[in-house]
């Protein structure tokens, strides 16, 4: 069965004997021994041994002259040095040159093993036969020979020339070569080339692979692989789809100094288009494009950064061959060139965040950061004495951007931003006070004009804006109370309770003209406040007859008491708010009117077993007194099976007010700008039996579902069957967002441990 743990290296394939000879001298054996002249005649379990190789025979007629050896009947030689081992009828062998001559050959020798995600590997070597073969030096040239990796009397593939040129640990040619499966040909390749070196690349074609879409029609592909030098290297690989046109893939990687490196992709497709149910035409045609590096440079500083680009959200719903692509709408960049010392850190940042509201054409949310400057200090202690005292900021400074269908900002907005912050402590016993205090001041060269109302149509001036904020936070940490029991059998030996309460108060004062505010981050959701949150947590923690410590359960509440409704003036009744006090407690909004308290943020953990985790997230508000949203999830994994299931729900919750029984009517058909936050209703699941290297049948599905439209968004389920030696998987997928025709691929591939991967499935979309 393939194993990566079997896995042998090349390094380790060197066969090692008890006692060899020193180099230069050559040990004989034999039952029956002759000197004839300069010859040794050996018979009967006849040997001739050197450093590097070994020899064994029936009758082997040995010069220690000039190092000529023949062996005849059962031959056995092994290159000690390198690891190849064959067996042959007779052998003509010059152990002073390292050549001969291999009649009615097999043999056996290690090749390269490159353990990756989705590829099989094992320690078996691989396996030939031949009519005759001969060595020169570290060369072998096989004629009318068959070579595979399996080891059963009918192997599962095969690969047959007329000439195959193989170097141990460097590479392997087969000239006008069939591969065949269970004996059956199934492709015809004029020169086959496998690297056989641990590090090596070489320039070459790839595999054709082949596929079927209802949407794109049957696919065909073809690729090429350049090895410009040791530094950087290209890969091609045009696809047509016989429904859609053709598409081209570049992927481009570099290395060009040792502490730098990056990875360039680009994926485009010239769309045919498709036809429409009237009759017209759709064209969907378009590219991505992504590129990653990082660097070490001179003085301290590292730059990193990534650049995705998309050319429309609606070639991205037709061409994507992932589910999570299917559905993210968002693009974004980020570059940095930082420098980090003692408690600071220097960054200057340009970023590129793109949203896609829809696949209409400039129905997108762009906001730029070109270029930002930010110098940050993490809390630095300068008193110690009486009371500690820690000093921190954060300041930033940069020119922003933003562009929408219903407004857009001035090419270059200036931004600067300066917060400070002193920080104390105070302890009495197990009760802990971490009170601190920071201003903030903040400048726009740009804002909403003064009149905008909200309702009114958004229109940006270039007057600027002064923003003098003040905010004081205090954290109070109270003693845990914990006891230990006896356990149930079925918890372990010990049971440990544990209740951790926590506090902490937040005033926010100076926030003014909030409205007219271009929201590029975080910064502007800043509004005036003044709240505690409170929260408590009950754990479990179980302890085992072996000492296992396992966190059984975690409860933990939390919810905030706002002593400013409005924010400030902030808030807009009948509208979705989102403030920065919001975000910090739930990812969902709920600021739709005025209120004194924040819905219960409910997380609840557990791990009953090593291999078993359960995880329920819900916001209940008291205001409304429901749920308005639930996520739960269980997931169980072992070495044959994995399990994972979860179902999340938004709550539609109107922003104006109803009567009854017209809500459900509604919310069936609400905009997402007319309710607290777009409803969501799916449960995913994914099962699957047997992993990547188990032997014989694995299965595995992937399932999405929408309650909502009651839709089966996506479905992948995968078949793969595995040999000692390769493997067989077949992959059906069913894509459907509801606003296009559902469409289905199939995919197919064939796995050869230890050389590679053969097909349409690729290793990222694989289930196992």
């Amino acid at each position: 069965m393939p194993s990566r743990a079997a896995a042998k290296s090349p390094a380790a394939a060197r066969i090692r004997r008890p006692d060899p000879p020193p180099p230069g001298i050559v040990l004989v054996r034999g039952i029956i021994q002759r000197r004839e002249g300069d010859y040794w005649r050996l018979r009967e379990n006849a040997e001739v041994e050197s450093v590097d190789y070994f020899l064994k025979a029936d009758e082997i007629d040995y010069s220690d002259k000039n190092g000529l050896a023949e062996a005849r009947g059962h031959v056995y030689f092994a290159n000690l040095a390198s690891g190849e081992e064959i067996w042959a009828n007779r052998v003509e062998y010059d152990l002073n040159n390292g050549t001969g001559t291999f009649y009615e050959v097999k043999g056996s020798a290690y090749g390269k093993i490159d353990p990756r995600p989705g590829i099989l590997t094992t320690g078996k070597p691989f396996l030939f036969h031949g009519n005759w073969a001969e060595k020169f030096n570290d060369r072998y040239i096989l004629y009318d020979g068959v070579i595979t990796n399996c080891d059963d009397v009918k192997p599962w593939w095969t690969l047959s020339a007329p000439k195959m040129d193989i170097i141990p640990n460097d590479r392997a040619l087969a000239y006008k070569s069939w591969f065949k499966l269970r004996g059956v040909p199934l492709l015809y390749v004029p020169v086959f080339y496998k690297d056989l070196s641990s590090g090596a690349r070489r320039s070459g074609f790839l595999t054709p692979n082949f596929g079927n879409s209802n949407r794109r029609g049957m696919m065909f592909g073809v690729g090429y692989f350049w090895a410009i030098n040791r530094s950087y290297d290209v890969l091609y690989r045009p696809q047509y789809f016989t429904q859609r046109g053709l598409s081209n893939m570049i992927d481009f990687r570099g290395k060009p100094t040792q502490h730098s490196d990056f990875n360039a992709y680009i994926y485009g497709v010239n769309d045919k288009g498709r036809t429409l149910d009237d009759g017209t035409v759709k064209k969907e045609g378009g590219y991505l494009m992504a590129i990653q590096g990082k660097a070490d440079l001179p003085a301290g500083f590292y730059a990193k950064g990534t650049f995705n680009y998309l050319s429309s959200f609606a070639f991205r719903q037709a061409f994507t061959e992932s589910f999570n692509e299917a559905v993210f709408s968002e693009v974004n960049s980020v570059i940095q060139v930082s420098r980090d010392w003692s408690t600071y850190h220097l960054n200057f940042l340009v970023t590129r965040h793109q949203n896609f509201q829809s696949d209409q054409p400039g129905d997108t949310i762009l906001i730029r950061k070109l270029p930002q400057v930010e110098f940050i200090s993490r809390d630095r202690e300068v008193n110690e004495k009486v009371l500690p005292i820690w000093v921190s900021w954060r300041t930033s400074a940069g020119l922003l951007r933003r562009t929408q269908p219903s407004y857009q900002t001035r090419q270059f907005v200036e931004r600067m931003d300066l917060e400070p912050q002193v920080m104390t402590a105070f302890r009495w016993k197990d009760i802990h006070l971490v009170p601190a205090f920071s201003v903030r001041e903040t400048y726009y060269g740009s804002t909403f004009s003064e009149h905008s109302q909200p309702g009114d149509p958004l229109t940006v001036s270039g007057k600027n804006l002064h923003r003098f904020t003040q905010q004081f936070t205090a954290d109070l940490i109270l003693p845990t109370v914990h006891r230990v029991f006896d356990a149930p059998k079925w918890m372990g030996s010990k049971v440990k309770h544990s209740i951790e309460p926590r506090a902490s108060f937040k005033a926010v004062s100076g926030v003014k003209d909030f409205q007219r505010l271009v929201r590029y981050d975080e910064t502007e959701l800043l509004a005036n406040t003044s709240e505690v949150e409170y929260s408590l947590a009950n754990r479990l923690w179980t302890k085992s007859k072996d000492g296992e410590v396992r966190d059984w359960l975690t409860w933990e509440l939390r919810q905030r008491r706002y002593f400013k409704p409005d924010f400030g003036g902030a808030l807009v009744p009948g509208q979705r708010n989102v403030f920065l006090s919001s975000t910090e407690l739930t990812a969902y909004a709920f600021l739709d009117q005025a209120r004194r308290y924040s819905p219960i943020v409910n997380s609840l953990r557990s791990q009953p077993m090593t291999r078993l985790g359960v995880e329920w997230r819900a916001d209940y508000d008291p205001l409304r007194s429901t749920f308005t949203n639930s996520s739960i999830t269980a997931d169980t994994r072992s070495e044959n099976y994995f399990f994972s299931m979860g179902h999340t729900r938004v709550k539609c919750i109107p922003l104006t007010t109803l009567g009854p029984g017209e809500v459900d009517h509604f919310c069936a058909n609400a905009p997402s700008g007319q309710v607290l936050a777009p409803a969501s209703n799916q449960i995913r699941g994914t099962f699957g039996l047997g992993n990547e290297s188990r032997r014989g049948w694995n299965a595995g599905v992937y399932v999405v579902y929408d309650y909502s439209t009651q839709i089966l968004q996506y479905v992948n389920t995968q078949l793969t069957y595995n040999t000692n030696c390769c493997a067989f998987s077949g992959q059906y997928r069913r894509l459907n967002f509801g606003t296009r025709n559902g469409e289905n691929q199939w995919r197919v591939s064939m796995v050869i441990a230890n050389i590679g991967s053969f097909g349409t499935l690729r290793r990222q979309d694989r289930l196992f």
